[in-house]
């Protein structure tokens, strides 16, 4: 009853219902909220509503078992107890006809009793987060199913039949030990999310989405595709079919490249290639005119196509740890990025026209070969963070203005030009000298961003007063890198000791 007002008060408990009956009026309770009670066991005040209970939430507590009242409740639709202690499933269960929801994540639940087949209702289950390892047939006469969540669990492998689940629209099967799908998977075509991230697939066909004529381009509603943390080593080309795709992460593979028909997905918003073998993108990339994420790092990639400049819908970029030399031009027309990073390549020199991307706000290009910064990068005043080497300590050092010795044009530069290759064996980690207490004070006494550059119309004297301001600036800020090493080598003396 102290739990019943708790969650009154709570405002969660809600839906009491007049009913009129013979014996006079009565108040019918459909919903009962006791999450968070620190409850060992069901209360026993629930049973008194068995007839007209539609939906209990015992979330957050520390049930060990459910007792067999409970499934007397035979107008209940949903039953929700994550995170609770909860062993087994009872077989009981086959007698909630009505259930439509069943949430029974982070628990200890090994296996589903093969009568869960009588909940013919079910339509959202979800049970991840336990260690499940195999599904019961009877689970597949669950046809009216149309989520489905097992992640983190013990699944090795699927039942045969999985496929008449045809309902279903989302199927999150994330961190398991499955190898192979069963060949019934390419009945499942009102998929729209698909998860099957961090399994041990080896190659898209094992997935069996090829099997008698049916590929994974028959997936026509699907919208969410996640492979990543596989051993993929190929793409099956096919995956154009899957025209409503918007979402596709492939991170953490073995692919060495990416098929010319991945153009032909002209609703993508977000790929995610990274951590793979991608020694190219194709050129037809250029043709996801809606892509607004794109993230290649740590690949093998020594140049981007110039078709990139046809991502104008894109605000996030990232090609961190490849070996690109230098950026196509192209890149400039990518007007609305707003974050990219090409840190650990072997950039010598940027092209004039990334000045004309004026959205940018963080910029990362430590650890690679600059010997300066092109003149446009005045142009970009929203510029909030550049990040020039790794264990830098203020997110913009200023720059100042100076003539290249070979071709005598304007080009920005500070004390951390020319940059270096770098020896891991004397690189500190942002742990060892960055301070974000320091950080955030110094952003925060940044209202705007400017850069310090000589004007045209200067006249002598005025030019050399900003030479001697840039030079103060420059003392200041290798004083400033100076504190920050040594500050780095303190911490990790310290750690030493």
């Amino acid at each position: 009853v102290q739990c019943l007002e708790m969650t009154t008060k709570r405002k969660l408990i809600g839906r009491l219902v007049p009913c009129r009956c013979f014996r006079g009026e009565e108040e019918v309770i459909s919903v009962l909220d006791y999450s968070h009670c620190s409850l060992q066991q069901v209360p026993k005040e629930i049973f008194s509503f068995e007839r007209t209970l539609e939906e209990l939430y015992l979330d957050a507590n520390q049930i060990e078992e459910l007792p067999k009242q409970l499934f007397n409740c035979q107008a209940l639709k949903k039953l929700s107890m994550p995170d609770n202690d909860l062993s087994n499933l009872p077989t009981a269960i086959a007698s909630l006809a009505n259930l439509k929801e069943l949430d029974i994540s982070k628990n200890g639940i090994q296996e589903f009793p093969d009568n869960i087949k009588c909940c013919k209702g079910l339509s959202v289950v979800e049970a991840s987060v336990n260690p499940i390892t195999k599904l019961p047939d009877g689970f597949t006469q669950l046809l009216n199913l149309t989520q489905l969540f097992l992640n983190d669990a013990f699944l090795e492998y699927l039942p045969a039949n999985f496929g008449r689940l045809s309902k279903l629209r989302i199927l999150e099967l994330r961190e398991n030990h499955l190898k192979t799908m069963p060949k019934s998977i390419h009945r499942l075509t009102q998929l729209e999310r698909l998860d099957l991230g961090s399994n041990e697939f080896s190659e898209m066909v094992r997935i069996h989405f090829s099997y008698q004529g049916y590929t994974i381009g028959k997936l026509r509603q699907l919208r969410y595709l996640d492979l990543a943390k596989n051993r993929i080593e190929t793409l099956d080309s096919d995956v154009s079919g899957c025209e409503a795709l918007e979402d596709l992460l492939l991170s953490s593979n073995m692919l060495q490249q990416l098929p010319d028909s991945i153009g032909m997905l002209k609703k993508m918003t977000t790929l995610k290639v990274d951590d793979n073998q991608l020694t190219s993108l194709p050129n037809s990339i250029g043709s996801l005119s809606l892509l607004e994420e794109l993230d290649c790092s740590c690949n093998e990639l020594e140049s981007l196509p110039p078709t990139i400049g046809y991502l104008h819908s894109l605000r996030t970029f990232a090609a961190d740890e490849n070996f690109l030399t230098e950026l196509p031009r192209e890149i400039g027309n990518c007007k609305n990025v707003t974050v990219m990073s090409l840190r650990s390549n072997k950039l010598e020199f940027l092209p004039d026209e990334i000045g004309q991307m004026t959205k940018l706000r963080v910029l990362n290009l430590s650890d690679n070969r600059l010997k300066n910064l092109p003149f446009t990068f005045t142009k970009l005043k929203d510029l909030a963070a550049l990040w020039l080497s790794d264990n830098q300590s203020k997110a913009l050092i200023p720059l100042q203005t100076e003539a290249h010795p070979e071709t005598k044009q304007k080009v920005l530069t500070n004390y951390m030009f020319p940059q270096q290759p770098r020896h891991d064996e004397d690189y500190q980690s942002d742990s060892d000298s960055f301070n974000p207490t320091l950080w955030e004070e110094q952003r925060q006494q940044r209202m705007t961003v400017a850069f310090d550059f000589e004007d045209k119309k200067e006249d002598e004297d005025n030019s050399g007063k900003v030479k001697n301001k840039a030079t103060k600036t420059t003392k200041k800020d290798k004083c400033d890198e100076n504190t920050t090493k040594k500050r780095g080598r303190k911490q990790q003396n310290t750690t030493e000791r």
